[in-house]
């Protein structure tokens, strides 16, 4: 399953994430997304763990927890919406007349 986890201190680390789910089980990968233009962290982060009942119980156990001074938001992530590199911007899209 893989899980989102959001408002992660700046300073919170992959290792430091990945510790604190593997008290629940096996960690496939975990991820902290950082700005590609500034290198710092977003405060957001993904985790995937193979067995759905330990990644539901570290659903269940973390979620507005404290992790290195924030209360962390922690709960499954929904899959990425599609983004066309159409759309936005207003044009397009139904009959307007």
């Amino acid at each position: 399953m893989n899980i989102f986890v959001a408002k992660l201190s700046y300073d919170t680390s992959s290792e430091a994430l990945e510790s604190v789910f593997a008290e629940f089980g096996e960690v496939s990968s975990c991820k902290i997304i950082f700005d590609r233009d500034t290198g710092r962290s977003k405060g957001f982060g993904f985790v995937e763990m193979p067995d759905d009942a330990q990644a539901q119980e570290a659903i269940d156990a973390l979620n507005d927890t404290e992790l290195d001074g924030r209360v962390i938001v922690v709960k499954k992530a929904r899959p990425r919406e599609n983004r066309s590199s159409y759309g936005g911007g207003g044009y397009g899209g139904g009959n307007r007349w």
